[in-house]
C-alpha cells in the first residue's frame, strides 16, 4: 500500500509539474519570439497553442522513449476525448460558443481527417516511423497555410487567437531564457514522475496501462487547455475557447503521435487492440459529431455542452465499472450505447431542421 500512496503522489507531483512547466515554457516562448521579433500572429498560432499541448508531447515522447507505447498512445486519444468531451462542453455550459472563425472552420474537417487517417494506420497495431513523417510533414504545411491565410484576414483571426501583452512578455533576453529552460525542465521531470506513477499504479491495481492513459494520464495532461478554454469562455473570447481545443487535437495528432512515431527507434509505436476497436473510433466519432454541432446556427449551445459532458462521464463509468462492479457492463454498455444513439438523433435532428429552414429562407 505504500508504494501505491507514493505512485498517486508520484502522479500528482507530475500533473503539477507539467501544469507549471508548460506556463513557464508559454512565458519564455513568447518573450523570446518577441525579442526577436517575430509577429505576434504567428506566435499565437504556433507558440501558444504549442505550449498548451507540451505536457502531452512531452508525457508521450518519454513513454515511448521508455517503452510504454500503449501510455504514449492512449495519452494523446484519451486527451483528444477529453478536449472535445470536457473542455468544448464545459466552455459551452459557462457560455454558449458562437462559431464564426474561418480557421476553426477550416480545421474541423482538417481534424476529421487526420483522426481517420491514424486510425487507419493503427488498425494494423502499428504505427510506424514513415507514418509519424508523414505526419510532421502535413503538421508543417498547416502551420504554414494558417499563417498565409491568416494574414489574409488579419481582423477575424485576431478574435480567434490569445492576446498577447507586449509590454508584460518583452523582457530582457536573460529572463525569456530563464523561463524558457526553467519550463522544459519543470516539464521533463513532471513526465517522467507522471509516466512512473502511471505505470506503477496500473501495475499495482492490475489494469493496463492504456486505461491510465485514458483516464488519469490524459486529464493532467489537458489541464491546461481546459483552463484556458474556460477563461476565454468566460471573458466572452469564445472563437479563442473553440480554437484552443481544435487546435490542440490537431497538435496531439501531428505532433505528438508524429514525434512519438519517429523516436521509437525505428519499431514504431505499438497500438493496443483495445484503443484500435474501441477508444480511437470514439475519438474519431466524437470528431465527426462536432461538425453538426458547429453548423447548428453557428452556436454550441448549454444543452449541446451538457450532452458532451454527459457523455463523457459515461465513457469514464465505462472503463471503471468493468474493474469495480464487472457483473454490471453489460447492463451499463446498452446503456451508453442508448445514450449515444439518443444525442446522435438529437444532434442529426437539429442539424436537419437548421438546413431545412436556410433552405427556406433562401427560396423566399
Amino acid at each position: 500500500m505504500p508504494s501505491l500512496l507514493l505512485s498517486f503522489l508520484e502522479l500528482i507531483a507530475g500533473i503539477l509539474l507539467l501544469f507549471s512547466g508548460g506556463e513557464f515554457f508559454i512565458q519564455g516562448s513568447v518573450a523570446l519570439a518577441l525579442i526577436l521579433g517575430v509577429p505576434q500572429l504567428v506566435i499565437g498560432l504556433t507558440i501558444v497553442s504549442l505550449g498548451t499541448s507540451a505536457p502531452e508531447l512531452f508525457v508521450s515522447v518519454n513513454s515511448s522513449l521508455s517503452g510504454s507505447d500503449s501510455l504514449a498512445v492512449s495519452n494523446i486519444v484519451g486527451s483528444n476525448i477529453f478536449n472535445v468531451m470536457v473542455v468544448l462542453g464545459g466552455s459551452a455550459l459557462l457560455r454558449p460558443l458562437r462559431v464564426e472563425s474561418r480557421l476553426v472552420r477550416r480545421d474541423i474537417p482538417l481534424l476529421l481527417g487526420v483522426s481517420a487517417a491514424v486510425w487507419g494506420m493503427a488498425s494494423s497495431e502499428l504505427i510506424t516511423w514513415q507514418f509519424g513523417v508523414a505526419l510532421i510533414v502535413a503538421l508543417i504545411i498547416n502551420t504554414t497555410w494558417e499563417i498565409r491565410t491568416a494574414r489574409e484576414e488579419p481582423k477575424r483571426t485576431q478574435e480567434a487567437e490569445p492576446e498577447i501583452n507586449i509590454e508584460k512578455d518583452s523582457t530582457n533576453l536573460l529572463n525569456a531564457a530563464i523561463k524558457l529552460v526553467g519550463g522544459i525542465i519543470l516539464l521533463t521531470i513532471g513526465s517522467r514522475l507522471l509516466v512512473s506513477g502511471a505505470s506503477t499504479i496500473a501495475t499495482s491495481l492490475g489494469v493496463s496501462e492504456a486505461i491510465i492513459g485514458l483516464t488519469i494520464v490524459s486529464l493532467g495532461t489537458s489541464l491546461p487547455e481546459l483552463i484556458t478554454s474556460l477563461v476565454a469562455a468566460i471573458r466572452g473570447q469564445t472563437d479563442l475557447a473553440i480554437g484552443n481545443v481544435i487546435g490542440s487535437c490537431l497538435l496531439n495528432q501531428l505532433l505528438v503521435l508524429g514525434s512519438c512515431s519517429i523516436l521509437s527507434g525505428g519499431n514504431g509505436l505499438v497500438v493496443e487492440n483495445l484503443l484500435i476497436t474501441k477508444d480511437i473510433p470514439i475519438m474519431v466519432i466524437t470528431t465527426l459529431a462536432c461538425m453538426p454541432i458547429f453548423w447548428t446556427k453557428g452556436i454550441i449551445s448549454r444543452v449541446e455542452g451538457g450532452v458532451l459532458l454527459g457523455l463523457y462521464l459515461l465513457y469514464l463509468a465505462d472503463k471503471i465499472i468493468p474493474l469495480t462492479v464487472p457483473s454490471l457492463h453489460s447492463e451499463f454498455q446498452q446503456l451508453v450505447c442508448l445514450a449515444i444513439i439518443l444525442s446522435t438523433v438529437i444532434i442529426m435532428y437539429k442539424t436537419i431542421m437548421y438546413w431545412l429552414r436556410l433552405r427556406k429562407i433562401s427560396n423566399t
